[in-house]
């Protein structure tokens, strides 16, 4: 088997820890992390490792990232964009600071990142974590759906603009059990305290929250995913990941406003349950 060069940003946990494990044996991986702590054990997983920090919410750690990947590499095969994070609350509340945040984190910064690396990834691919969410029928979490949804459109576009013969490949997992859920809660909960009018529906997404972070399919579903689009000759601009990810793309397709009505009559019903 060919020997690939990989540039994997959130590396250090969830599915792209866990597309770490299975890549690093074969490849050569750039493994990129935001948390200092997770430096040393992505070094010890393997040889083949190289970390490298980059944390989309400080935009001015992309160019120093990207100086590393340059002065290191001359070709990259694939790049995989997983970093990102989950802004929540109603629209009306959420601290548009926190909107920016979302941005950050699930666009611009896989945007820059994929645009200063495009002279080593001639005719390579550009695989996105995208989600289900980019659907855009979940409410509460509007930035998420909208950041996914954005993030889609941009490399769409790359994908049919580009002269290197970049491939892009879109993946839309449901709900994955990773600790992005866990950090979601975290992150999120001094807004959410703030929703004055909206309790009920905080407690619930919270709830919700830690729940999927223990229940849903496990990461190596959607790795299992990213490594057969990687080495698909032809691979589809577009991959679901799990049952609850397929449903939400053919309810997306229904006319609007039947799509609003079905989504307040799930959240009452589960809400009650």
């Amino acid at each position: 088997m060919k020997t690939k060069t990989y540039v994997i940003t959130g590396a250090s946990s969830g599915i792209g820890r866990t597309l770490v494990d299975r890549l690093a044996a074969d490849n050569v991986i750039f493994a990129g992390y935001r948390n200092e702590g997770h430096l040393e054990m992505l070094k010890k997983i393997s040889p083949n490792i190289y970390p490298f920090y980059i944390d989309y919410s400080k935009p001015e750690t992309i160019l120093p990232a990207c100086g590393y990947l340059l002065s290191k590499c001359t070709k990259i095969d694939t790049l995989v964009n997983i970093a990102g994070c989950v802004v929540a609350g109603p629209v009306e509340k959420i601290d548009m600071n926190e909107i920016r945040r979302q941005f950050d984190v699930n666009v611009f910064g896989h945007l820059e990142l994929t645009q200063r690396l495009c002279e080593i990834l001639n005719g390579g691919r550009v695989i996105n974590i995208s989600s289900m969410a980019s659907f855009g029928i979940f409410p509460f979490i509007s930035p998420y759906c909208a950041s996914k949804r954005c993030l889609d459109m941009f490399f769409n576009s790359f994908l049919i603009e580009n002269k290197r013969n970049i491939k892009v490949i879109s993946i839309k997992p449901g709900v994955i059990s990773t600790p992005l859920w866990g950090k979601s809660v975290d992150e999120n909960s001094k807004n959410l305290d703030k929703c004055v009018g909206y309790e009920a529906e905080m407690r619930f997404l919270i709830t919700n929250a830690q729940k999927n972070g223990k229940q849903g399919l496990s990461a190596d579903k959607v790795v299992d995913v990213i490594l057969k689009a990687d080495s698909a000759k032809n691979p589809k601009l577009s991959y679901t990941v799990g049952n609850d990810a397929f449903f939400a793309g053919l309810i997306s397709k229904l006319p609007q406003k039947l799509v609003n009505t079905l989504v307040q009559l799930g959240l009452k019903t589960r809400m009650k349950g």
